[in-house]
């Protein structure tokens, strides 16, 4: 691995783990004044914090799943590194990197509340359309993987991601 490709992985952990902490101290920030009491109405009828401990998945799916949650977080996580790691020193990929490293910092983010709490900490609803009440790890996966498919089905080509191939360039060759 060269220079160059060192240092933009070095720059994605060093933006992962200011998204991480950015996540953290809000759920830091809701713990300290949300938990016990009365939501905190931002724009009534539209939006408020409203703290929330949430043992499930999204919209409260699974609950009491941690080690499950816990694995799929591990597994998500290994992915994204084998991707940053293999993805070539080039331009065109600076969206993917920051793409996958919003993903990775909410899945670290709401895996640190799984591993601190035994739940994940929620605060952010938007009481207008009873949208269920949300976090800011969870919209970094959110916006970031709905991008990521964006990126995949109208920015890259097949061979733009062939760097991702586990076939050898001799098999990869053969039509």
């Amino acid at each position: 691995m060269n220079k160059k490709k060192k240092r933009l992985l070095t720059i994605d952990l060093l933006f992962m783990v200011l998204l991480i902490m950015a996540d953290q101290f809000t759920k830091y920030f809701a713990v300290a004044n949300l938990k016990n009491h009365e939501p905190w109405v931002l724009w009534d009828g539209v939006f408020e914090l409203h703290y929330l401990e949430n043992r499930g998945a999204a919209f409260g799916m699974l609950q009491d799943q941690k080690v499950l949650f816990i694995l799929i977080a591990v597994i998500i996580l290994t992915v994204i590194l084998y991707v940053l790691v293999k993805t070539p020193y080039q331009k065109m990929y600076t969206k993917l990197h920051i793409t996958l490293v919003l993903i990775a910092a909410g899945a670290v983010g709401n895996l640190i509340d799984r591993l601190r709490y035994d739940y994940v900490v929620d605060f952010l609803y938007f009481s207008l359309i009873n949208f269920p009440i949300f976090n800011v790890a969870d919209i970094y996966v959110t916006l970031s993987s709905i991008y990521l498919v964006i990126l995949l089905l109208f920015v890259y080509k097949e061979s733009d991601l062939e760097f991702l191939s586990f076939r050898t360039k001799k098999f990869r060759d053969i039509k």
